[in-house]
């Protein structure tokens, strides 16, 4: 039986990963722990005396090719496709406890994460859910760059992209009341363009990138393999999306659109939303939901989805 939707969860055991940091290249590992109801996400760097950053937008760094998050001087780097898993599956507490300053990329994308919760499970709380109900419209522009969020139902997506070739134009929409993530979003890759690679090493940025974890294209299309949707660039743009609006510290009821928006757009709406207090209230989750209808993604054919045994079924 699926856990009740009006309280909020955690996950039901620990969970350990290893790996190196996207832009770093360091070595880290991240444990997820359980954690009580009203924690939310918190970040501990065990190498630092154990110290705490919340995922909160307060505490919102530096934004760039990643989000971090910074407090009393400590550094969390990367944290959006956790925070993406965690908002996907409906994970509202967890403490994250890691040994270096940024996370490890994995593949790229947050099914790794995905498969894990379901390995260990999902476990129901005694605390009710809140979410942030959206009243009135709160947008940022930067010329042709958009997003803003609107009341509504649910938790729904509408993100556009348009890169140079081979991506050009995408579109996608996703209704996470759906419960539909871990097959439409979290598979999808973070990626680049090998021309870019050089300037962007030289930056300091991309030194753990590898043809694992990243979609690595050139003008004709990917170079390391093929696509796990034919839309993958945009479905990673919606998963990035989810994770820095995470930092909003509850999970969002209204509709979200973008317009070839990136991590410094969607953090600060993040901002924007949490200052103007008239444009939202905290609403707890009715006790009964009526079932979620399939979101309509767009550019979407059958068999578009990753297999079964890539998603843990």
């Amino acid at each position: 039986m699926p856990n009740p939707a009006h309280l909020e969860q955690t996950i039901a055991a620990p969970i350990e990963f290893t790996g190196v940091g996207l832009h770093s290249g360091a070595p880290v590992t991240l444990r997820l722990l359980p954690a009580p109801g009203g924690s939310g996400i918190v970040f501990r760097r065990t190498d630092l005396d154990n110290f705490e950053i919340p995922a909160i937008g307060r505490n919102v760094a530096k934004v760039s090719y990643a989000t971090s998050l910074m407090r009393q001087g400590v550094l969390i780097s990367t944290t959006e496709h956790l925070l993406s898993a965690l908002v996907g599956m409906g994970v509202d507490n967890v403490i994250a406890e890691l040994d270096n300053l940024e996370l490890p990329i994995l593949d790229g994308s947050a099914l790794p994460y995905v498969e894990a919760f379901l390995n260990v499970g999902i476990r129901a709380q005694r605390r009710r859910r809140e979410t942030i109900r959206v009243l009135h419209p709160v947008e940022v522009r930067d010329g042709d760059k958009f997003i803003g969020v609107y009341p509504g139902d649910g938790y729904s997506i509408r993100y556009a992209i348009d890169f140079p070739a081979p991506i050009g134009y995408e579109c996608a929409c996703i209704d996470l009341a759906a419960d539909t993530y871990g097959s439409s979003i979290a598979a999808a890759r973070t990626f680049g363009y090998k021309a870019d690679e050089q300037k962007l090493r030289d930056m300091g940025l991309i030194r753990g990138a590898s043809s694992e974890s990243t979609i690595i294209l050139d003008a004709k299309g990917p170079i390391n393999g093929s696509l796990r949707f034919p839309d993958e660039y945009v479905r990673h743009k919606v998963l990035d999306l989810i994770g820095d609006l995470a930092l909003a510290g509850r999970r969002i009821e209204g509709h979200v659109v973008a317009e070839r928006a990136g991590h410094a757009m969607h953090t600060a709406l993040v901002s924007r939303l949490l200052k103007d207090r008239s444009a939202w209230e905290l609403a707890h989750v009715p006790m009964a939901e009526s079932p979620a209808e399939e979101p309509a993604l767009a550019h979407m054919p059958e068999g578009a989805f990753p297999s079964p045994a890539l998603l843990g079924a």
